[in-house]
């Protein structure tokens, strides 16, 4: 088994981990016959691909930017046969440019199995997911942070969209199954186009007390917050139809007091 002599949680740049691992510098799968391994990289900077973690499973979107992926192509075939080719496999996340964090060696946990996605030219086809996990059941957690960071950064760019974009973008990403990471606590990764349609699509109105947002943010935008009707912690799934959004007022209302007849008004809506 190949060593890369790295401690888990270690940062490296793209060039180190090229000479590490001798392999090529490019792409989230980088195959190397010389240490006989393979580097998977869940890069969350990127738009094209979006990883999830359930539980200490990482569901790892596989190769190919354009029409359908083929599982027996190129570094999709390596992994899906990892588990008897001899091949290993090693884990990155990037949440920044440039810096890779090691998660360390993975195996393929259960049958990879296909979703729908779009390519980069936007036209949907069949991707396939690779469910992988760490060895030596370590678990992977991540400062609270680095996850809400990452979630700024992607509401900036969906602030950008057309509202017919952002609601495309929404109905697309959106899913019944919320990814969950482990940070110093159980941290849900809410889905950014999910929740910016939902303050969009209540027009600067709480949709709870009917009143306006109380102020607007320094870029002018009115400000509400979302939530979820039925809470991810309980079950909720993170969708449009769970979603709406609220003034600080409400939403701490629902939060302490929740009441049924506020939640029936809400999913009436």
């Amino acid at each position: 088994m190949f060593n890369p002599k790295l401690e888990l949680g270690q940062v490296i740049t793209n060039d180190e981990l090229r000479t590490t691992f001798v392999c090529g510098n490019m792409g989230g799968m980088r195959r190397s016959k010389t240490t006989n391994t393979l580097v998977i990289i869940s890069d969350h900077t990127k738009g094209l691909y979006e990883d999830k973690w359930f539980g200490d499973t990482l569901h790892y979107t596989g190769m190919g930017k354009k029409g359908d992926q083929d599982i027996n192509v190129s570094q999709n075939r390596t992994l899906n046969e990892s588990n008897t080719n001899g091949v290993d496999v090693f884990l990155f996340e990037v949440f920044e440019g440039n810096k890779y964090i090691y998660r360390g060696q993975v195996k393929l946990c259960e049958n990879p199995y296909q979703e729908k996605q779009k390519d980069e030219d936007g036209i949907l086809r069949n991707v396939w997911i690779f469910p992988v996990k760490v060895l030596n059941n370590y678990e992977v957690t991540i400062e609270k942070d680095v996850i809400d960071n990452n979630f700024k950064k992607k509401e900036k760019n969906a602030k950008k969209l057309s509202d017919a974009e952002l609601e495309e973008k929404a109905k697309e990403s959106q899913s019944i199954k919320t990814s969950v990471r482990r940070t110093a606590s159980q941290t849900y990764e809410r889905n950014v186009y999910v929740a910016e349609f939902a303050k969009r699509r209540a027009k600067g109105i709480c949709q709870l007390c009917g009143n306006q947002a109380p102020f607007k943010s320094k870029s002018g935008d009115p400000y509400l917050e979302t939530h979820h009707i039925e809470w991810l912690s309980k079950g909720g799934t993170d969708t449009i139809e769970n979603t709406v959004a609220l003034c600080p007022n409400c939403h701490k209302r629902m939060h302490v007091v929740g009441s049924s007849e506020d939640i029936k008004k809400l999913k009436s809506i």
